[in-house]
């Protein structure tokens, strides 16, 4: 039987605002366990939540870029649940009426582009973290991310491969930080994905039996976990068996879900109107405020780059992944106007350093290794002709780990480019003089040995050689 994939996402994202939904206590991640905990948090009897405004202003953003409707009056809920990290028993969400509805978010794999339309957005308060097996069988709980506000972003299951769920994933978090209401940091929760995972026979309309995945910490866990629970939902049914409706864990070490709980409806979670929370009210005024303010988004970037900059697509795509990465090369592009040349440099050398020092785990890279004015100021010498492209490299290096500029390094080494005809012929006639066989190989027809030469050449002259007019001098030497 041939099988198609039916994939809905439900993500998780914590706003990034200084404090939680409903109280007053710090939001910020890696405090020592609950010490950002007050009786609010805590559900101590007596204390009432307050909501934020900054986080509904941040859901607004999110609803506007996705392109969802905007309801002017949403409810808050109670989803009525037991875990040891919810100290209410229950967690303050949304239900039958949120706060961002419909909407989509355009992918692209492969060359197919792809429309996943959005359920809907709505706000809730994050629970705590259970730590087990932190003192031998000891279970602990830190309420720290116990009413940090979140978001959950609720896909349609309109993906089709775990490319593409990883394909929106990314997407999405590259809006959220464009936005800047959340660091998409997968490692620390900020960023948490669960994955509805059926299948049905290829051309049918009825959707088939939906699995749920958690524990998922990654983009590519996320990928490999929905490859193999595709894979084991087609075995089972081929084999005659039939599959259940549960939620399942990915084990990333064996590379296998396992059984969790059977899934739960909705009717499970006893949702009711929050009664300490009047309906939140969101005028068109504020909403169009919001609107105006927003950032230009990672699509229009990306066309605008290849417009404005002539980028190749894929240059467009990875430049604009991250907003401060999309900043830090039209910084440089505004001091010297070499768009494809220093594309080249950004997406080489600059990144390969920030993965090396892991500075692209924060939400904006503060400590760039090399300053985007100095990029560009490389980037000109290079292009005037004072240094070759393999000195450029060791300048580079240089200038990430002194902190000098190109042209003091340039100075100080002696590395300008030499460009000097007679130099060149004199460096080239040492060389020829010297490989007397070599040379009468070449000429015998072993033009292959051209290269030898043109190494021999630049090894004598220390790699500041002029390659272009090396070449034409060198040429016309041999074939004389």
């Amino acid at each position: 039987m041939e099988y198609e994939a039916v994939i809905g996402l439900e993500v998780h994202a914590e706003l990034l605002t200084e404090s939680k939904v409903f109280c007053g206590c710090s939001a910020k991640f890696g405090a020592p366990p609950n010490q950002n905990t007050c009786p609010v948090c805590l559900a101590m009897p007596g204390s009432l939540p307050v909501v934020n405004r900054r986080a509904v202003e941040f859901a607004i953003r999110a609803g506007l870029a996705a392109g969802c409707t905007i309801a002017n009056s949403s409810r808050w809920a109670r989803k009525n649940y037991f875990y040891p990290d919810l100290p209410k028993g229950y967690q303050i969400s949304q239900y039958e009426l949120p706060i961002c509805l419909g909407g989509h978010i355009d992918i692209e794999t492969n060359g197919t582009a792809r429309h996943v339309r959005l359920t809907r957005i709505h706000m809730e308060e994050d629970t705590g973290k259970n730590i087990h097996d932190a003192h031998g069988d000891a279970s602990l709980v830190d309420f720290n991310r116990c009413g940090v506000p979140l978001l959950e972003i609720v896909s349609e299951p309109d993906i089709r491969s775990a490319a593409e769920a990883g394909a929106y994933l990314r997407k999405l978090r590259a809006i959220l930080q464009y936005l800047e209401i959340c660091d998409g940091n997968m490692e620390e929760g900020s960023f948490r994905c669960d994955a509805n995972v059926s299948i049905r026979p290829r051309g049918a309309q009825q959707l088939g039996t939906k699995v749920e995945i958690k524990n998922m910490n990654s983009f590519r866990n996320v990928e490999r976990a929905i490859d193999h629970e595709l894979k084991r939902q087609a075995e089972v049914l081929d084999d005659g068996g039939h599959l259940v409706q549960e939620t399942r864990l990915w084990d990333p070490d064996r590379e296998v879900t396992r059984s969790m709980r059977s899934k739960e409806f909705a009717h499970d979670y006893r949702y009711f109107p929050e009664p300490d929370l009047l309906p939140l009210v969101v005028s068109d005024e504020w909403i169009e405020a919001v609107r105006r303010a927003l950032p230009e988004l990672p699509d229009a970037r990306r066309q605008r780059f290849a417009q404005e900059y002539g980028l190749p697509e894929y240059d467009a795509d990875v430049l604009t992944v991250r907003k401060d990465v999309a900043d830090y090369y039209e910084a440089a592009v505004r001091c010297h106007r070499n768009p494809k040349a220093i594309s080249n440099w950004v997406m080489g050398e600059v990144l390969r350093i920030i993965r090396e020092r892991k500075l692209d785990n924060a939400l904006v890279i503060h400590d760039w290794p090399v300053p985007p004015e100095r990029l560009a100021a490389l980037v000109e010498l290079l292009d005037s002709g004072e240094i070759s492209g393999k000195i450029a490299k060791t300048v580079f290096e240089e200038m990430v780990s002194t902190g000098k500029t190109p042209i003091d390094i340039v100075a100080e080494q002696g590395l300008t480019q030499i460009s000097d005809a007679s130099a060149i012929v004199a460096a080239i006639d040492q060389i020829i003089a010297a490989n007397a066989a070599k040379v009468a190989e070449y000429r015998s027809g072993k033009e292959k040995l051209f290269g030898f030469f043109v190494g021999q050449v630049m090894k004598a002259t220390q790699g500041k050689a002029n390659p272009q007019k090396l070449n034409e001098l060198l040429k016309a030497k041999l074939n004389g």
